[in-house]
């Protein structure tokens, strides 16, 4: 239970990476400001927060198990809460999917619209009603750099991503009016458990369906240059969430903050030609012309950077 004067914090997706991290940031913070909610579908998989929390588990962080895939899951956490009193909201749960688009099942296709979209929304539908009668809450949805620029085999989850940002740049402009803050975090890379585990599976995996120069692309130029770049640009949860925290204190959050500075020219890039065609060559070029080029300038970035690039952060203020 929250003590006086401290905000509730529910967050969606905690078991690892950066739910794990933002759970623990904030409820090690000094001046006690928080009570977190932390949330999985499965509390078997609690071990790792619990371990990570330390003291502060039972005092200022406190467990629930939430399916955001389940309208009863999402109802029953949040009546659990005390006056169903939520003041920030922060929709971290999400998956990844990755490959030729000719042989990924539209059942899978499914399953990462309904984690990444609907259970977005559900958590929204549920406690905005009540924000928005108090006059006051904040609503934070982990998006990514892909839900404002397209990534060759990323196209499912790039459009479940770009999905929720026109739904969150929608409703933004009505909750404005009940004094309700919605912001978008949008990282690029991180390394995380969950995206190492993605990466391995995808190398190993045939790609039924697919052409087979399709495949030549996908798994001996596409992976091999999404790895130089999550070793060069990754950053870590912890950046994330230092991130979501500064955004949570800030006195006029901003709606989109991009965690990466260096996304900022790739996101300029799309905006720089309204044909949408600069953007689209210059990323055929840079996979496929430019390959081996790319691998080595990332390699030679990767030493020269000894990991400087990795903790930057745009700030939200």
């Amino acid at each position: 239970m929250a003590g006086p004067g401290q905000k509730v914090v529910l967050i969606t997706g905690c078991s690892s990476g950066i739910g794990l991290r933002m759970a623990v940031m904030l409820a090690k913070d000094e001046q006690r400001r928080y009570h977190v909610i932390a949330t999985m579908r499965d509390l078997k998989r609690k071990d790792k927060l619990v371990e990570a929390a330390g003291d502060t588990y039972g005092k200022t962080l406190s467990l629930a198990v939430l399916d955001v895939c389940s309208d009863e899951s999402v109802k029953q956490c949040v009546d659990s809460i005390k006056d169903r009193h939520v003041d920030v909201l922060i929709n971290n749960a999400g998956i990844g999917l990755v490959g030729p688009v000719e042989s990924i099942p539209i059942e899978e296709m499914k399953k990462v619209f309904e984690t990444n979209v609907f259970g977005v929304i559900r958590m929204i539908k549920e406690v905005m009603p009540d924000m928005k009668k108090r006059r006051g809450g904040h609503i934070i949805v982990v998006s990514s750099v892909m839900g404002l620029q397209g990534v060759v085999f990323n196209d499912v989850y790039a459009a479940s991503k770009f999905a929720m940002e026109g739904f969150c740049e929608s409703l933004a402009v009505q909750l404005l009016k009940f004094d309700v803050t919605l912001s978008l975090i949008e990282p690029g890379p991180v390394h995380t458990e969950f995206e190492a585990k993605m990466i391995q599976e995808v190398r190993q995996r045939d790609c039924p369906g697919a052409d087979p120069d399709t495949v030549h692309y996908f798994k001996n130029v596409y992976l091999p240059s999404s790895m130089d770049i999550f070793e060069v640009m990754g950053q870590t949860p912890d950046d994330i969430a230092r991130c979501t925290k500064k955004v949570i204190e800030a006195a006029n959050p901003r709606f989109r903050n991009l965690t990466n500075p260096m996304y900022t020219p790739i996101v300029a890039l799309k905006y720089a030609d309204e044909t949408g065609g600069l953007s689209v060559h210059a990323f055929y070029h840079m996979l496929f012309n430019m390959g081996t080029l790319m691998h080595i300038s990332m390699s030679v970035m990767k030493y020269l950077t000894c990991g400087c690039l990795r903790s930057r952060t745009i700030s939200p203020n």
